[in-house]
């Protein structure tokens, strides 16, 4: 599949505000610090710019908010919805936190599951597309749910380490949050290599069973929307390489800066050493997980190829 940029800064920059979002909401900082604040804000921010981005890939973005109609049959749909809905008490809790230095118990709780409700509905897009197998497996909630986890812990040590919260306690979250999602996402993908082809070119044509059945011409002499969509490949080599560089910046390293942050904390107290090894584990996430969600699009292939040759 085409790893479209707008989706790619969609799903992993709303995956770090809902996990951001989710663990203020559960009480986890202090409601009267400075971080705090600018971490609601920016929760918010991230929400926000990720779900503008997703309108980008449309064909016609201003007809977008037709998209929540079909919230029945939809996961799209439900995603959206849940994301409005979501909103409402993380505002809350955000004005709460802001200009009355209070913590809100009840939109805060109903806020962090919502989170992870909305979440789940955007792997659910994905996960529940039968024609790209390699998406609709039983592993790939758990993916985004533990890397949206495991961002929003990672980017809330930053704010620890100002004194809105303890950086072991968040540190230490992040550790094994990041742990558990990249154990997950390397079950997936070794998972999703193993699976045998649901869709062949012989069950696409029907002709299976008179023998194999090979391409002697291409449906297109040109690229069409198929191909340039759905046709994207990647060298496994390639792949495979970039899946270790997702490892290493988006696991090994931010985990590793994070320990450093615990331990300066440790003997410093909260402040600039340990605030810029949690920046550093944050930027290293990012570009990690980005990389990761670009071999998400890139190594699927949807069950059309099979009239390609692909």
């Amino acid at each position: 599949m085409h790893p479209a940029l707008s989706i790619i800064v969609f799903t992993t920059l709303s995956g770090l505000g809902y996990g951001l979002a989710a663990l203020m909401g559960v009480g986890l900082f202090d409601p009267a610090a400075l971080g705090t604040k600018f971490g609601h804000v920016l929760a918010l921010m991230l929400i926000g710019g990720g779900l503008v981005s997703s309108t980008l890939h449309l064909g016609n973005p201003q007809r977008a908010w037709r998209a929540l109609s079909q919230w029945k049959t939809s996961w799209l749909s439900r995603e959206g919805v849940m994301a409005i809905v979501t909103f409402i008490p993380l505002t809350i809790s955000a004005y709460a936190a802001i200009f009355m230095d209070r913590y809100l118990i009840l939109p805060g709780v109903i806020g962090a599951v919502l989170c992870a409700v909305t979440v789940y509905c955007t792997a659910m897009i994905y996960g529940s597309l039968k024609t790209v197998q390699m998406w609709s497996q039983r592993l790939t909630p758990a993916v985004y749910l533990l890397l949206s986890l495991a961002g929003g812990a990672t980017l809330g040590t930053i704010f620890a380490a100002t004194g809105a919260a303890s950086v072991t306690m968040l540190a230490g979250l992040a550790i094994l949050a990041l742990v558990a999602a990249w154990l997950v996402k390397r079950r997936w993908r070794i998972e999703g290599r193993a699976l045998a082809p649901l869709s062949t070119p012989e069950s696409a044509t029907g002709l299976g069973t008179i023998g194999k059945v090979r391409l002697l011409e291409r449906p297109h002499v040109n690229d069409n929307y198929l191909t340039r969509e759905m046709g994207f490949q990647v060298a496994r080599k390639h792949a495979d390489k970039l899946f270790s560089i997702a490892i290493l910046l988006g696991g090994l390293v931010p985990a590793g800066l994070l320990v450093f942050a615990v331990l300066a904390t440790a003997t410093m107290g909260p402040g600039l050493t340990a605030f810029l090894a949690a920046l550093l584990a944050f930027l290293s996430h990012y570009a990690g997980v980005f990389v990761e969600r670009w071999l998400f699009f890139a190594e699927a292939r949807h069950a059309v190829m099979n009239y390609y040759g692909r």
